[in-house]
């Protein structure tokens, strides 16, 4: 009986430990995502399976072209990816199916084609001014996806994390980086 308990309390340390180390990384640096939907095609496909990092915009502010998992504005229950293409001050116009950023009044054409197809065309005539912790979202997928175009800016506030990982399917497995504009 002596050794079953020594056995027991032995397993109740390891399990102890390990929660102590598994979930703060859970919580506070990655989090599991798996994709649900076409918005993102042909970057991410429905059931894709990603790691978000959350630990990354505590030391920078997320950046034109990373994809990010965020809580919907209009109903933070839900979780949407995206990808960023204005940031704070910035003026986001849609004209002709050409988006242009206006920086300090300085206009630069978005080049998107190292992630989209060019059959993939942004709909739509805006123009919207992007306050101080607001960014302009939208999925690749421009024709089925909900996004800025939609819904408005995205509060920073409501950003979780950055798509750092494809971690499934296997064979599509990679570590993501943001386009150069």
């Amino acid at each position: 009986m002596k050794s079953f308990l020594f056995f027991i309390w032995e397993v109740s340390k390891i399990v102890i430990i390990a929660l102590l180390i598994v979930v703060p990384i859970r919580y506070f640096v990655f989090q599991p995502f798996f994709v649900r939907g076409q918005s993102m095609e042909p970057t991410f496909y429905d059931g894709d399976y990603l790691i978000i990092d959350e630990i990354t915009y505590q030391f920078r502010g997320p950046q034109r072209g990373e994809a990010i998992v965020f809580n919907y504005p209009n109903d933070p229950s839900q979780k949407y990816i995206k990808r960023i293409v204005g940031l704070p001050t910035e003026t986001v116009v849609i004209e002709d199916g050409q988006i242009t950023i206006y920086a300090d009044g300085i206009p630069q054409a978005l080049d998107e084609s190292d992630y989209l197809p060019e059959s993939y065309t942004t709909s739509g005539d805006l123009e919207i001014r992007l306050d101080n912790n607001e960014y302009f979202v939208l999925g690749d997928n421009r024709a089925v996806s909900s996004d800025s175009r939609r819904w408005g800016p995205l509060p920073e506030g409501n950003i979780i994390g950055r798509v750092f990982l494809r971690a499934w399917p296997i064979a599509a497995m990679a570590k993501i980086e943001a386009p150069q504009y």
